[in-house]
């Protein structure tokens, strides 16, 4: 398991240096919450954030709320830069690339974020994201564990026109200390993302407490049931000064596969 430093919400980017890669070692920052349960009764269909594809040009939004990428980012500030390696725009982040052959296994998930121009509203046409999240045994690629061998659950997209980028992956787990979460960045393009270009943004989505439970009910997700056990979205260190922009809409099932939505303006 890992276990993330606690670090002030809203400051600037940067990580705890030589952070340990230890079983409770972990992976985020500080960060926003409220909401300890998930709002709705049902583990197949849960909502918080508003995501439609539909665009909403002409009315601004409030950015969404920087958080610190963790210690673990694979963005090259701490250690490992899987940005700048060939084979990482991908929309599937199951498998690892290049040198790497491993495929993260879990409940099968898709994750959609919607970027747009918080000053109008309007979808980022171009803009790109860096997602990147835990495997089913709560550990981090190039970083922790078995999975420190591999790049998987790492991937970048660049929007369409409705600002939307799309990832296959799968349903990350809950470890110690932390909130079951996602990290994202935003570049302006595909070529800062891969350049090591400036962010736009910095942040993480939280999963709800509904959907989470029902998924690590099922084999391999076992040890993320007493770790979610331990704390809630009001204690967690980057949600619990409130996380309405941040608690993804969930839509689907364990056979089918789940569905994770985010409107992201920037």
């Amino acid at each position: 398991m890992t276990n993330e430093p606690r670090l002030p919400r809203r400051q600037a980017l940067q990580f705890l240096g030589g952070a340990a890669v230890v079983a409770v070692a972990a992976a985020c920052g500080s960060g926003k919450g409220s909401d300890a349960a998930n709002p709705t009764t049902s583990p197949s269909t849960t909502s918080a954030a508003s995501s439609s594809t539909t665009s909403t040009s002409g009315a601004t939004a409030t950015p969404t709320p920087e958080e610190t990428a963790g210690p673990f980012p694979g963005d090259g500030s701490n250690g490992p830069d899987v940005l700048t390696q060939s084979g990482v725009v991908r929309s599937d982040i199951r498998p690892s690339f290049g040198d790497a052959h491993g495929t993260a296994e879990g409940v099968p998930t898709t994750v959609k974020l919607r970027v747009l121009d918080a000053a109008t509203g309007a979808a980022m046409n171009g803009a790109a994201v860096y997602v990147w999240h835990c495997d089913r045994g709560g550990s981090y690629s190039l970083y922790s564990g078995d999975a420190s061998d591999q790049n998987y659950l790492r991937g970048v997209q660049a929007a369409g026109r409705d600002g939307i980028v799309t990832f296959t992956s799968i349903f990350p787990a809950a470890y110690s200390g932390r909130w079951p979460h996602i990290h994202f960045e935003v570049y302006s393009s595909l070529a800062d993302a891969t350049s090591g270009g400036s962010k736009l943004a910095t942040s993480q989505l939280a999963l709800p407490e509904a959907t989470c439970k029902t998924v690590y009910a099922t084999s391999g997700y076992e040890q993320s049931v007493q770790n979610m056990a331990q704390l809630s979205l009001t204690s967690d260190m980057v949600f619990s000064d409130g996380v309405s922009q941040q608690l993804a809409k969930v839509t689907g099932s364990v056979a089918d596969g789940y569905t994770i939505s985010l409107d992201v303006p920037v």
